[in-house]
């Protein structure tokens, strides 16, 4: 998203917060702001950020949307792991002159944040916080919903087949919203989606209200679909096998970071809370924040909140719905 076409001359200021950073503007003026980098769930891309970088920007952070090796414009990187990528996030930081950044895990990023959390020099970290995150399997598969692991078997037993299975489902989408009735159907979806009500209920309904019918399709493809498998289904397959490991080839106990904030819905059933609650208490300094009558998709509208509390120093006391343990 923002800060995503090259270096940018940007430096710490040591009489500010060890958060707050400085980008040059041409003419000499300097830009403040926080960054956070992002990381988008599965399968998905760069492009998921959007409506929370709109959100970041009422609140001075630079948000920086990642697409993962395989994703959306990142070249694959075959047998890669949870931990390769960290790597690519400490080049990417280095490169754009990031000296301290916070990281935000969105559901199947999540697990890439704390494996970034685990492997980056803890000096470069200013905050780390999972949101609506994908669990641990090494919490227990019965956990878990069959959808989840009929994904699982396929992805280590059948790869090929799960990657079809993938590509038609992409195929079937894209029809359905070019057809009359689709379109329709998904306009006045949409439309519902923008009132006041019906935006707590839908995921990115907040977000897409402002903009027109055809500019919202487009974006619901692109988050779909367009962006996540422009490149095949090949990426999605890979992570859909590390996301369901045992092992995320580390440790939880050795995160060594203090705190990792997690929002978590109660009523979530692509990662259920008994699976997070798991991941809550294997890392050493985790505080859990479960929102009660809140799914997988409906979290989102408390994301500006949780980004507020992230990197604010004027932190809200709580976000709206949100129940402290």
């Amino acid at each position: 998203m923002r800060g995503l076409r090259g270096p940018s001359p940007v430096r710490t200021l040591g009489t500010l917060s060890e958060q707050d950073q400085t980008m040059r503007l041409p003419g000499g003026r300097l830009l403040g702001f926080r960054p956070l980098i992002y990381l988008h769930g599965y399968p998905s891309s760069r492009i998921e950020a959007k409506p929370a970088d709109d959100m970041a920007g009422r609140h001075g952070i630079r948000l920086l949307a990642l697409d993962r090796p395989g994703f959306g414009l990142s070249t694959p990187q075959p047998n890669r792991t949870l931990l390769n990528y960290a790597e690519d996030v400490r080049h990417f930081a280095e490169v754009m002159h990031l000296d301290r950044f916070a990281i935000i895990g969105v559901s199947g990023g999540g697990p890439f944040a704390v494996a970034c959390t685990h492997a980056l020099p803890r000096r470069m970290l200013t905050g780390v916080g999972l949101f609506a995150s994908g669990a641990p399997w090494a919490a227990g598969a019965h956990h878990m919903s069959w959808t989840r692991r009929i994904l699982c078997w396929l992805s280590n037993h059948w790869p090929s087949a799960l990657g079809l299975v993938i590509r038609a489902s992409a195929s079937f989408v894209k029809m359905i919203m070019s057809s009359g009735p689709g379109v329709r159907r998904l306009d006045a979806f949409l439309d519902k989606a923008g009132t006041k009500e019906e935006a707590r209920r839908v995921k990115n309904g907040p977000l897409l209200r402002k903009e027109s019918k055809e500019e919202r399709r487009e974006y619901l493809w692109k988050v779909l679909a367009g962006e996540p498998l422009r490149q095949g289904s090949d990426a999605a397959v890979l992570e859909a096998r590390l996301l369901s490991a045992q092992d995320w080839g580390f440790k939880l106990e050795d995160v060594d970071f203090d705190p990792i904030r997690i929002w978590h819905g109660l009523d979530d059933d692509n990662s259920p809370i008994a699976a997070i609650r798991y991941l809550a208490n294997q890392l050493p300094h985790s505080e859990l924040h479960e929102f009660e009558g809140d799914t997988h998709y409906t979290m989102f509208r408390h994301l500006e909140g949780a980004l507020q509390e992230l990197l604010l120093e004027e932190k809200p006391k709580t976000v709206e719905g949100m129940d402290r343990p």
